[in-house]
Formats: C-alpha cells, sequence, structure tokens
C-alpha cells in the first residue's frame, strides 16, 4: 500500500485550509499528489495528460474545500473530484480522437505500422502501458489503484463506492482483458 494512504488531515489542517493557509494547503498537496496523479492516471489512462488534470483537481480542492463536510471523507471527496476531472478529460480526448480519425479517413492518409523483429523490455512496457489504456476505465481504476498505487480490495470498494466482490470481478475481467490484447499484439 502507498505511504500516502495512511494521511489524515485533522480538523486543524483543514480548517487552515479553509482560511485560506496556502502553507496548509501545500503540505496537503506534497503528500498527496502522487496519490492523485494515480486516481486520474487509472481513470483517464493518458499520462501525457495526468499533469494537466492533476492540477485541475488541486484547483477543484482550493475552491471547493468548504463543501467538504466530514473530514473523516476527505479522501473519498478528492477521489471524487480527480475521477470527475478524469472522466471529463477522457471524454474531451475521445472527442479529439475521433475527429482526428474522421480527417484522416477523409484525406486518406495512413502511416504504416512501424516493422519490428524482437520485443525488447523497453517494448514490453510500452505495450503493457497502452494495453492499459485499452481498458474500460472501471477496469483501468480498479487495475490501477491495486497495483500501482497497492490499494487492498477493501479500499477500492470503498472509494469506489462499490462491493468488494465486484472490486474482485473487475480485476479478474481487467487481467482478462490485458492478457488477451497483449497475446493478440505479442503473436503479430
Amino acid at each position: 500500500m502507498a505511504a500516502t494512504a495512511d494521511f489524515d488531515p485533522d480538523q486543524s489542517a483543514i480548517e487552515a485550509i479553509r482560511q485560506g493557509d496556502h502553507d496548509a494547503f501545500r503540505d496537503l498537496l506534497r503528500r498527496e499528489d502522487r496519490w492523485v496523479r494515480g486516481v486520474v492516471y487509472s481513470v483517464l489512462g493518458d499520462r501525457q495528460r495526468v499533469d494537466d488534470v492533476t492540477q485541475q483537481v488541486w484547483a477543484a480542492v482550493w475552491e471547493r474545500i468548504n463543501e467538504l463536510r466530514d473530514v473523516q471523507r476527505w479522501r473519498s471527496w478528492v477521489y471524487r473530484l480527480a475521477r470527475n476531472a478524469a472522466v471529463d478529460a477522457g471524454r474531451e480526448t475521445t472527442r479529439r480522437r475521433q475527429f482526428t480519425q474522421r480527417l484522416h479517413a477523409d484525406t486518406r492518409l495512413e502511416s504504416p505500422p512501424a516493422p519490428t523483429d524482437h520485443v525488447d523490455r523497453q517494448e514490453r512496457i510500452e505495450a503493457m502501458r497502452r494495453a492499459i489504456e485499452e481498458l474500460p476505465p472501471l477496469y483501468r481504476e480498479a487495475l490501477t489503484l491495486r497495483h500501482l498505487e497497492g490499494w487492498s480490495y477493501r479500499q477500492i470498494a470503498d472509494v469506489l463506492d462499490v462491493p468488494v466482490d465486484t472490486v474482485e470481478t473487475r480485476l479478474v475481467r481487467a487481467r482478462r482483458k490485458l492478457r488477451e490484447v497483449l497475446e493478440g499484439w505479442l503473436d503479430s
């Protein structure tokens, strides 16, 4: 489990942030930024967009901290902010990708696939990253929280607001889909 998963700000830290204390906010950001980035990546699956979306999340935390009713549930609150921002960014990316695909189809631009003679370690890592990005968001989210962030099934279930059995099912399906995609790539 990631070390930041144990951090729970006390009432005074949240109150300080609510009063505009930039130092308290920077301290929270410094401790929790890696975790928020993990959440954004797990939903978005696009490393190039993580910085921008994470910055939006922290801006929303600063602007909306007074909406947090129960300090003990702050992690769930920030998780929802990060998840929603990533989902919105993903929709925007999908719209752009669809536009680009239409443009390429209209102009008949096709780039030939790069030939590969063998798959070295770096190519396998890249193939795994792409395969994870292709997973449906609900599978990618559970997989990333479990295997990249080291969260327990219970923690994932709590933050996603689903039963532990659902988390288990999503992880099984995510792993199966990853195997299928990677086997297909390695066979071709």
